[in-house]
Order: C-alpha cells, then sequence, then structure tokens
C-alpha cells in the first residue's frame, strides 16, 4: 500500500528518556518551533554570520551545560536547530526544554524564530522483499540500518534516510517516492500550490498523517505530519 508510513513510537523501552508523542510537542514546544519527521526544529533569523555565530556560541555553552545537544545548521542570515534525543529515538521533554533555552538566548539577542519552509527529506523505496534489497542499499550508501529498524541511515546525520515500503509483488508501482514531512499548518498551502502547479492529490485517506499527491505523468509522493498517527489522540 502506497503511503503506509512508519509510525512514530512515543515510548521507547530500555532508554533514559521517554519520547513525547506528536501532540505533546506541540503542546509543550514554545512558539517558533515545530516537529517535522526528524526532530524538533526552528529556524533563527540572524541577519548576518557574525550575529549567528555568537548564537551558536551561546547555545553550545547552553548545551554543554544541560549536557544535551542540539544539530546546528549555521548559514549567512540564519541559524538551523534541531533538536533530537538519541538514546530515546524521538523528542523528549528535554528537548522542549533546550528548545525554550535556545528560544531564550535568541530573544536575548534581538533575534527572531520562524518554521516557515521547514521540512524534512526521506525517500522510500516501494518493494515486495525489503530484507533482499536493504543490504545493497546499506553498502552502497556506506549508510547504517539501526538495530531494529527497516531503514538505513547516515551515520553522520548529513544526508536523508532511505526506508523500504512494502508493495505486493503483483501490483504496479512506483520505484522511488519521496516522503516530506512539514509543519501540519503549510499542508493545505502546499497541496494546494501542488494541484495548481499541474499535479492532484491521489489519496488523502490517510490524512492528516499524510496525503499521497501525484505530479502530471502520475509519480507519486507523500506529505507527512506528526498528526493522527499511532498513540496520537485525533488530529
Amino acid at each position: 500500500m502506497f503511503g503506509a508510513h512508519r509510525a512514530r513510537g512515543h515510548a521507547t523501552m530500555g532508554t533514559m528518556a521517554t519520547t513525547l508523542t506528536g501532540r505533546q510537542v506541540a503542546e509543550l514546544a514554545p512558539d517558533g518551533w515545530v516537529l517535522v519527521g526528524d526532530g524538533l526544529r526552528t529556524c533563527v533569523v540572524t541577519g548576518g554570520f557574525a550575529a549567528g555565530l555568537a548564537l551558536v556560541d551561546a547555545v553550545g555553552a547552553a548545551a554543554e551545560q544541560a549536557d544535551h545537544h542540539p544539530d546546528l545548521d549555521l548559514r549567512w542570515g540564519h541559524v538551523d536547530v534541531r533538536l533530537w534525543s538519541h538514546d530515546a529515538g524521538g523528542v523528549t521533554q528535554r528537548d522542549v526544554e533546550l528548545a525554550r533555552t535556545v528560544s531564550a538566548l535568541a530573544s536575548d539577542a534581538g533575534l527572531t524564530l520562524t518554521v516557515a519552509g521547514l521540512q524534512s527529506l526521506e525517500l522510500a523505496l516501494d518493494t515486495p522483499d525489503a530484507a533482499r534489497v536493504l543490504p545493497f542499499w546499506e553498502a552502497f550508501l556506506a549508510y547504517r540500518r539501526p538495530e531494529g529498524g527497516q531503514d538505513v541511515r547516515d551515520v553522520a546525520g548529513r544526508l536523508p534516510p532511505v526506508w523500504f515500503q512494502e508493495s505486493g509483488a503483483g501490483e504496479p508501482r512506483q520505484r522511488w517516492h519521496l516522503d516530506v514531512w512539514v509543519d501540519p499548518g503549510e499542508v493545505r498551502g502546499r497541496i494546494e500550490a501542488a494541484v495548481a502547479a499541474g499535479g492532484r492529490v491521489v489519496d488523502d485517506s490517510q490524512a492528516p498523517a499524510f496525503w499521497v499527491l501525484a505530479d502530471a505523468d502520475g509519480n507519486r509522493s507523500c506529505l507527512c505530519t506528526w498528526q493522527d498517527r499511532e498513540g496520537e489522540e485525533g488530529a
């Protein structure tokens, strides 16, 4: 079945922390942060490199004190911040607390936060036999498969993960499709723009977890959100 996306768990046994559901993250996270597929994220608008570097220094010091470290991407004009608890395999209360710290540091520096345009990208391969092809892609990409996972991931976290979607051996399928995780508030505008550009909505039966869209040639991809997934109480 196309678009049968993985559920995001909200408890991990044997770890030091418990992950939060998407709804909990949405309720607890400060303004200017959004949960997408790979973590809790924001973009701090700096207007220049020096201000961004100063913010990175301040966030780094706070992260060291908290013993919990974000991913920081410093660019001219903005700093992207991503929070994720690797020991728990999801977003935890520690991430929410560090998000509040980052927001306070940005505010003290006179900087603003935005979630406009923030998204994460996954590659999905339709296959009737993931076990047969997964080892090839792990080796070819020099990725690693998480223990018990159905995907392979860049060890450094720089490149998109690849996961393997079950499809029937005899059913027509598109070999590759994109899973694009976005802020739930951006979905409607993104769909409208895609349809206006010649695309169409193929399946919205799993919304708001994901919508399947196709281009004029029928190539399908999905817009995904945290909403209405396993463990969530409604959209």
